[in-house]
């Protein structure tokens, strides 16, 4: 990638408030400058539009395959959860989301940690409701007629 490219990017996350100079170094005439986040973690407002979304790809695109021996956990649920109970659990994920972490390289290996509770699209059936008739091109049978 070329140096104008990167710069321009780092110069629009800096204006955004997303990233701050951490660090300058003198090297070979020149100044090397290390970005750092300002953030350890970041959250969308509710009224963004794609915001999950692009958190998720970019969970993605991080993602490594674990080797052996290495810590990984992936899970999706389906949870019915009432107004207040999916509000509390909110909550507590909030605050693990927010614990404080070490970013200090040196003391181990990078992991990542992508935690959504968001309303589900899936289907379901009332335990009362009969589950639908498999489709078929042959005729329903015919209830034979009962003499009275």
């Amino acid at each position: 990638m070329a140096k104008g490219t990167i710069g321009y990017h780092v110069r629009v996350l800096r204006e955004a408030g997303l990233v701050r100079l951490s660090e300058t170094r003198h090297v070979r005439g020149g100044t090397e400058q290390y970005f750092a986040l300002v953030s350890h973690a970041f959250t969308f407002d509710e009224d963004v539009q794609g915001g999950p979304q692009f958190l998720i790809n970019a969970a993605l695109g991080e993602m490594l395959p674990a080797h052996p021996g290495q810590a990984d956990h992936t899970a999706l649920r389906h949870l019915w959860l009432s107004h207040d109970e999916a509000h509390a659990l909110a909550a507590r994920l909030r605050e693990l989301a927010a614990e404080p972490h070490t970013v200090d390289s040196s003391r181990g290996e990078p992991y990542g940690l992508l935690v959504s509770l968001f309303p589900a699209d899936i289907p379901t059936l009332d335990r009362d409701t009969p589950a639908p008739a498999p489709d078929t091109d042959e005729a329903p049978d015919e209830a034979p007629d009962e003499a009275h």
